[in-house]
């Protein structure tokens, strides 16, 4: 057990560092909210990963960061070699169980006998079918797959990799996760995703004024940070603004979707509605949120999406917003009488949230106030260190 109050040394190992990844927030999402905590604690943090893709990311954190680019089928091995070289914290810290992250961290404690927590904050067999997938193991397929340059068993996410370490979760010394349905299934310590509630303060931002800052005077906003996805229900709330037909409201999606054209495709269908934004420094987030007249979050009802924690939740807590969700995962325990709750996939409902809202505005900020005094008493980045703190201080430090 570490019994001394010492700063110590702790490396986050992230497995894809690249603006597909955790790199496409710049410092918004997850490794950095741990980081953050962990910095405020007082221990020296520094992210480690390796960043698939030729653009390179920019960061907006003061965590240092080791960068290693290079591709999905070619070069990880010599890659993750030169990564591990430089990981020297006294603790090790993997984000999700993945070959270049916990993969990496296993490695890592086998040789230096450091100890490893591992933070679970999503269920990657989810999206390849959960506990039903199965490989169909052939000898000569198998060994194609893995010579092949451009073979599936070269992908470092492939599901059987991703099966494999879920057996391996026992090896860390310490699990945390950010939602009960993970808790639940994995073990572990529950960690939310707490953020700075100075940085993220609604008293220092005029909606008018952020509106007008951004081309948005004119409308009733309904605001959506993150990537596009067709479980996140867009369509099921762009289907609602089809029924209500307000000339003046849009949906703004801040981001943009890094992965694929599902975006392009909702522009084309529902372009009346849309406002689309580049994605936006971590630092600027507040002041595009004290934009949002609603903050929406329209989760549809899938095995991805109870395995997740939308981080956009947090931040409309944080800003005090009006917030419009579906009863999907831990939506319903963390909101609870502070947001407005509607069932899943049901444009219907969505449309009448939206009538409810704005029917009676004033009701809505007075709870999106109560949302953010909710979320100070269990979900802030206090509550973040203070569980943090006591994961580290029972370690088996050397």
């Amino acid at each position: 057990m570490n019994t001394n109050k010492h700063p110590l040394k702790i490396s986050i190992i992230v497995s894809d560092l690249s603006t597909s990844g955790s790199g496409r927030w710049g410092g918004a999402v997850r490794p950095f909210l741990l980081g953050k905590a962990l910095q405020r604690i007082g221990h020296q943090v520094k992210i480690f990963g390796l960043g698939f893709g030729s653009q390179t990311p920019k960061f907006s954190t003061d965590i240092p960061i080791v960068y290693v680019p290079c591709e999905y089928h070619s070069g990880i091995i010599s890659a993750s070699k030169e990564l591990l070289n430089q990981i020297d914290g006294d603790i090790l810290y993997a984000i999700k169980p993945k070959t270049t992250s916990y993969g990496l961290a296993i490695i890592k404690k086998l040789t230096s006998g450091r100890p490893l927590i591992l933070d679970i904050d999503d269920w990657e067999m989810s999206w390849h079918g959960g506990d039903n997938w199965k490989f169909g193991f052939k000898p000569i397929k198998f060994i194609k797959e893995i010579i092949k340059e451009d073979g599936a068993l070269r992908y470092p996410d492939h599901p059987l990799y991703l099966r494999w370490l879920e057996k391996f979760i026992s090896y860390a010394d310490a699990v945390t996760t950010h939602n009960t349905f993970l808790q639940k299934k994995f073990g572990g310590t529950y960690i939310p995703q707490g953020k700075d509630l100075e940085l993220f303060n609604p008293a220092k931002f005029d909606p008018l004024t952020c509106k007008t800052k951004y081309g948005l005077e004119k409308y009733r906003v309904l605001m959506f940070p993150g990537a596009p996805r067709p479980y996140k229900g867009l369509e099921d709330l762009l289907e609602a603004m089809d029924l209500l037909q307000w000339e003046d409201l849009r949906l703004v999606i801040v981001g943009g979707s890094p992965y694929d054209d599902y975006d392009q495709y909702l522009q084309q269908k529902w372009s009346k509605w849309i406002i689309s934004m580049e994605p936006q420094p971590f630092e600027q987030m507040p002041e595009i949120i004290s934009c949002a007249d609603v903050m929406v979050i329209p989760q549809r009802q899938t095995p991805e999406t109870i395995a997740q924690f939308p981080l956009k939740l947090t931040d409309a807590m944080a800003m005090a917003k009006p917030i419009l969700a579906t009863r999907v995962g831990d939506i319903p325990e963390v909101l609870q009488e502070t947001g407005y709750l509607v069932e899943p996939q049901s444009p219907e409902d969505l449309a009448q949230g939206l009538k409810t809202i704005f029917n009676d505005y004033d009701t809505a900020i007075e709870i999106g106030l109560r949302a953010r005094e909710r979320y100070f008493r269990y979900y802030s980045l206090e509550q973040m260190m203070f569980m943090l703190d006591k994961i580290i201080t029972s370690l088996p430090i050397k």
